[in-house]
This record gives structure tokens, C-alpha cells and sequence, in this order.
């Protein structure tokens, strides 16, 4: 039941444009678009999950690398700083989000499609309903388990390839990795059985 619930995936094949040449430092941004904005993309859209507008998070990033990316000295992989940086965007991105919730009644803007279309309306509506399951579970894990969790269990990157890009020793990668699965099902355990009981009370 465990592995069931943690393969609650959202089946987007991986692109490899971020597993391209890299880019040297002295590239423009331009050129650092076209080999990686594919990548930033879909990095926003898993890591700021629904409702966050994941279109606005990659050009907020990007307008980022614009200003930046002549004082970039390569002391890590242009890929790990785009990261990092769309990792904070998004960061930023759910707590304004979290903000508008507090102060605003009105309901939740549909959040972009993280995948290839259902072939029917409702096993669209089905399959948009088992993503924001996920991410409510997604939400009670502390950050740094959440992240590791996305990019292993949803973007299929083994512990090294996540090591690279967070600039994290692979061992505490493992580690973060054992308690995220581990608190993702105790959590998701724990909302199923509120649920159930608000159903039966």
C-alpha cells in the first residue's frame, strides 16, 4: 500500500535538455535559455506545485540569470545555479500564494497541466485530483525532504543526479530521501484518516 501511495506519479517523460553540454559562463542568456529553459520549466512547475503560475517562475528566473550571469565564475554547474534560483523563486511564489489564501476568498487559479493530456474529461479531472493530493501531502514536509522528493519520486532523478544539482553530499541525499518517503506516508496516512472521520462524524 506504501509503494502505492508514493507512485501516485505524475508520468511526464523527463526531457534531457538539462542533461545537455553545459553552457560555458561567458554565454548569454539567451544562449542559456534555449539549452535549459525546458528544464527550469518543468522544475518550477514541480516545485511550486498547484496554483503557482510555473510560466511566470521560469521568466522570473531567467530575468534573474539576465542580471546575474556575468558575475557567474563557474564555481558550480550553470544547471545547479539555475536550480537553486528556481528553487527560490518558486519558494517565494508559494508563500505570496499561501498570502492570497489568508486575505482573499476567492477560489484557487487552475495551475498548469504537469504532463500529457488524459485522453478523457474525467480522467483528467481524476488525474488533476490525485496531483493536488500529492502536493497537499507535499506541503507538510519540511523543505529540503519535499525537494528530494520531487526530484527523485516525480522528475526520476537518481540520488547523484540530485546531489549535482543541489550541490548535496550523496549520502544526505539518502537520508533526506528515507525520511521524506517515511513522513510522506505516515502524513498522507494521517489526511486520509481526517477525512474519513469528517465523513463518518
Amino acid at each position: 500500500m506504501d509503494q502505492e501511495v508514493i507512485a501516485v506519479s505524475l508520468p511526464i517523460p523527463r526531457s534531457r535538455a538539462d542533461e545537455a553540454e553545459e553552457p560555458a559562463p561567458d554565454l548569454d542568456v539567451g544562449a542559456v535559455y534555449r539549452a535549459h529553459g525546458p528544464a527550469v520549466l518543468r522544475w518550477a512547475k514541480r516545485l511550486g506545485g498547484p496554483g503557482i503560475d510555473a510560466e511566470d517562475v521560469a521568466q522570473d528566473v531567467f530575468l534573474i540569470a539576465k542580471r546575474r550571469l556575468r558575475s557567474f565564475e563557474g564555481e558550480a554547474k550553470i544547471t545547479t545555479w539555475l536550480f537553486r534560483t528556481t528553487q527560490k523563486v518558486a519558494q517565494a511564489a508559494r508563500r505570496k500564494q499561501r498570502l492570497r489564501r489568508w486575505f482573499s476568498s476567492a477560489p484557487q487559479a487552475e495551475w498548469a497541466s504537469m504532463g500529457s493530456p488524459a485522453s478523457g474529461p474525467g480522467e483528467s479531472l481524476q488525474r488533476d485530483r490525485d496531483i493536488a493530493e500529492v502536493y497537499r501531502v507535499l506541503d507538510r514536509l519540511p523543505e529540503r525532504e519535499r525537494r528530494v522528493m520531487i526530484l527523485f519520486e516525480i522528475e526520476g532523478l537518481s540520488t547523484e543526479e540530485i546531489g549535482a544539482l543541489t550541490g548535496t553530499k550523496v549520502g544526505s541525499v539518502r537520508v533526506r530521501l528515507f525520511r521524506a518517503r517515511e513522513r510522506f506516508v505516515n502524513e498522507h496516512r494521517r489526511l486520509f484518516a481526517a477525512r474519513e472521520s469528517k465523513v463518518t462524524t
